[in-house]
């Protein structure tokens, strides 16, 4: 390693690859995800709880913002669905190249925004 070489620690001027985005979209949907359950359970909790609880829950979900959440978790699934199935076909040497690494990211981006938007058709 050369002592004299430039070092960039500020990563929001560092220009990362598409591929690279995509796979970090990959983990940060994950992290959401693992969020998303704690709310999920809550609220089924809060449903079985009793016929009160089940009012409550259904309430609850009735109303815009936490149609928005549901949506935002909806969004988070699929785009993770999407860009882990993109993983398991490099894992299995489909797209291993740059060129098919960039392909695949934008798919992937493509497929997920058409399932997201159809997700909020569907909630709404």
């Amino acid at each position: 390693m050369k002592p004299n070489r430039p070092v960039n620690l500020d990563l929001g001027t560092i220009a990362l690859p598409l591929p690279a985005k995509a796979s970090i979209l990959h983990r940060v949907s994950g992290v959401a995800l693992v969020v998303a359950v704690a709310v999920l359970l809550y609220l089924f909790d809060l449903s079985l709880s009793g016929e009160a609880g089940f009012a409550r829950a259904a309430g609850l979900l009735a109303t815009t913002p936490a149609k928005l959440v549901i949506w935002a978790v909806l969004a988070a699934l699929i785009y993770h669905c999407v860009a882990g199935v993109k993983h398991l076909l490099m894992d299995i040497g489909i797209g291993e190249s740059l060129q098919g690494g960039i392909t695949a990211a934008r798919i992937t981006f493509a497929v997920a925004a058409l399932l997201i938007v159809l997700a909020g058709v569907w909630i709404w």
